[in-house]
């Protein structure tokens, strides 16, 4: 086969994965600018009710049926549990911590999901991918420091939003094909509805009258949240996963860089050194698993 004709698909996956990322960066701008003038239950809730509404008529555009017998699984119910679970919690990273570190902390989830596939679907690993993913898994300790004294329980909300994501995408690869993009993403964005209600009960704050600017906002926000979602399913279905995953880190830079340029933060140097630590084993793991398609 000629090389060209591999390269093509891969670097269409690489773009979409950069989009998907960069739209994802861009969508939590949005809601962390939103919850200084809405309260985050309100936001979680008409986010689920608009993004599930694009993903029904996605699907009614293309006669396709939401509701199967596929989707009525112990299977799609945990990926709703880990859906929800990580929804709320990286929201509330998001909201109440730096973005540049709820994003690196995030980074730590292809390395979770290797780690996953070995304990879930018995995937063997060999010891140097062992290694890296303790390595990964160090970074994320020194990005959360939890022996410094500048330590918040707070950051525990990102690693906590990390493991639901993780669970969330070990359940969809063991989905049934049937269930198709339009579903999940529709199922998606219905559990974000049903987290963002859970945290209006707990926090008790009521609701404001929407403005235009707010919902010019929330429109913006839904428009990246939608691109995002497609073109991270774009992109894993176009080139292979060895050349098309490492560039999930491309939402690090993103993540960060808004969040010196909008949020006017600055990271530290233990944070950029764990950020470090956990793309160079992330990136690690992939080369090794590209390797392993080339033996």
């Amino acid at each position: 086969m000629n090389p060209s004709s591999l390269q093509r698909p891969n670097l269409a996956g690489i773009l979409w994965m950069t989009l998907s990322m960069a739209a994802f960066a861009v969508e939590d701008v949005f809601i962390k600018t939103l919850t200084r003038q809405l309260p985050l239950g309100q936001i979680l809730m008409l986010f689920g009710v608009g993004g599930a509404l694009v993903f029904a008529g996605l699907a009614r555009r293309k006669n396709l049926v939401l509701f199967n017998k596929a989707v009525l699984t112990p299977l799609m119910l945990l990926r709703a549990v880990c859906e929800l679970m990580g929804r709320l919690f990286y929201v509330l990273a998001v909201v109440f911590t730096p973005m540049s570190s709820a994003t690196a902390i995030l980074q730590a989830a292809p390395i979770l999901v290797v780690l996953g596939a070995k304990v879930f679907f018995k995937e063997r690993i060999e010891w140097r991918v062992w290694l890296a993913i303790w390595i990964g898994l160090f970074g994320v300790l020194v990005i959360v420091r939890p022996s410094a004294q500048d330590f918040s329980f707070l950051s525990l909300l990102a690693v906590i939003g990390t493991v639901g994501f993780v669970g969330r995408d070990l359940a969809t690869r063991a989905t049934a094909m049937t269930v198709s993009m339009e579903a999940l993403g529709f199922y998606g964005f219905s559990t974000m509805f049903l987290a963002g209600a859970s945290f209006a009960v707990w926090d008790a704050q009521a609701f404001v009258m929407l403005t235009p600017h707010h919902l010019v906002n929330l429109g913006v926000a839904l428009v990246a949240s939608v691109l995002a979602y497609i073109a991270l399913v774009t992109a894993m279905r176009t080139g292979t996963l060895a050349a098309v995953t490492p560039f999930r880190y491309t939402r690090l830079l993103f993540g960060v860089s808004l969040g010196v340029l909008v949020f006017g933060e600055r990271p530290d140097l233990p944070m950029l050194l764990g950020c470090a630590i956990v793309i160079g084993a992330g990136l690690y793991i992939g080369w090794q698993g590209k390797a392993r398609q080339l033996a």
